[in-house]
């Protein structure tokens, strides 16, 4: 049962919201296949630029894309790297060649969050760029305008108690009127020892949930009644 006293709804988004396949078998051979292009077309575009100096400051374009190819290999959830994935995406976003999988429950119970007066915003690995042109291209059409903000790993690592106290503060909302739904354990524990509410969400495709979870657990939107 989650409590009625939430005001505010904390989500993730590779297992949660869309599927881990999405992710790692689209988004990421995108990236990965049209990195040496977007480097040579844009390489001096501010945004990469600032991208660049965060992956390796000194680095020429074959050394960058030898680093950012390391990265991916290792699944490093570092901050340069997202914020250059985010930029390639936007690029595949806005030619038409990508479109975000959402699961089915998803649209349908955002929308209803919403209008029982909730507030929800992201907080994902991938840069907020990235989030951003995510939701502005699902399955389910433009989701963006539901979101009132977004997090990525500049607040803070997702496994810290730290960076859910920082989302509280900059939400101006206290934790335990925050509900996170995420798919990994150690995130959700993260966020309950800032004293955030919690509950995990299991989809398809999704790593094994481990015994003993001290967290709610769900597998729909559509079985969290938060209205």
């Amino acid at each position: 049962m989650i409590p009625v006293s939430i005001q505010g709804v904390l989500l993730d988004v590779e297992g949660t919201t869309s599927s881990v396949q999405f992710v790692t078998d689209v988004l990421f051979p995108y990236a990965r296949r049209e990195l040496a292009d977007f480097l040579r077309r844009r390489w001096d575009d501010p945004a990469v630029a600032k991208a660049r100096r965060m992956i390796a400051p000194d680095a020429g374009r074959d050394a960058l894309i030898a680093e950012v190819n390391r990265l991916m290999d290792g699944d490093v959830k570092a901050t340069g790297l997202k914020e250059l994935q985010g930029l390639i995406w936007q690029e595949g976003y806005d030619a038409g060649r990508l479109r975000s999988h959402v699961f089915s429950d998803v649209a349908p119970a955002l929308r209803r969050w919403k209008d029982a007066g909730l507030e929800l915003r992201i907080f994902s690995s991938g840069s907020v760029a990235a989030q951003k042109v995510f939701f502005a291209h699902t399955d389910a059409g433009d989701l963006l305008g539901l979101f009132g903000g977004h997090y990525d790993t500049t607040t803070g690592p997702k496994r810290e108690p730290e960076s859910y106290r920082r989302i509280a503060a900059d939400w101006g909302l206290p934790p335990e009127a925050i509900l996170f739904l995420n798919d990994v354990t150690q995130e959700l524990d993260a966020a309950a020892a800032a004293g955030m509410r919690t509950a995990l969400v299991v989809r398809p495709g999704n790593a094994a949930a481990p015994p003993g979870r001290p967290h709610p657990t769900f597998t729909s939107f559509d079985q969290i009644a938060l209205s």
